[in-house]
């Protein structure tokens, strides 16, 4: 994502249009699109600010609020995968994918592996063997 314009070449702008000339002229003059010159017309004559809106998402997801829930879930019942995490965080009413349930358990520093590490090799050379 691009950076904003100043809020100084947006003032220029402004000013510039409204002494008398033209969207396309006030493009040509300072070197950006007529569209811009448009857009912050139409913020100034709206808002009367030319401050640039956020970009991006807002911070948090959408489990930020469940994460108490979550991490107790996990923390009680060790053997819960994450498709699991998601079935049930459905029947509350969050719909998330897989992934998502995944990156926050991440942050919150658990591990959703059903075995412990060592365990599930063992099993596996057991029916080997047989």
């Amino acid at each position: 994502m691009g950076k904003p314009h100043p809020v100084e070449l947006r003032e220029r702008v402004v000013a510039f249009v409204n002494d008398g000339n033209s969207y396309r002229e006030a493009a040509r003059h300072f070197r950006v699109s007529p569209r811009f010159v448009n857009n912050m017309m139409i913020l100034h004559r709206s808002s009367g600010s030319l401050a640039a809106a956020k970009q991006g998402h807002p911070p948090g997801s959408k489990l930020s609020a469940h994460g108490e829930w979550i991490s107790g879930r996990v923390s009680l019942h060790g053997e819960v995968t994450l498709d699991e995490l998601c079935i049930e965080l459905a029947e509350r009413g969050v719909k998330v994918h897989r992934a998502t349930v995944g990156r926050f358990l991440h942050r919150l520093g658990l591990s959703n592996k059903k075995k412990p590490q060592g365990k599930r090799a063992a099993q596996t050379g057991d029916r080997q063997g047989a």
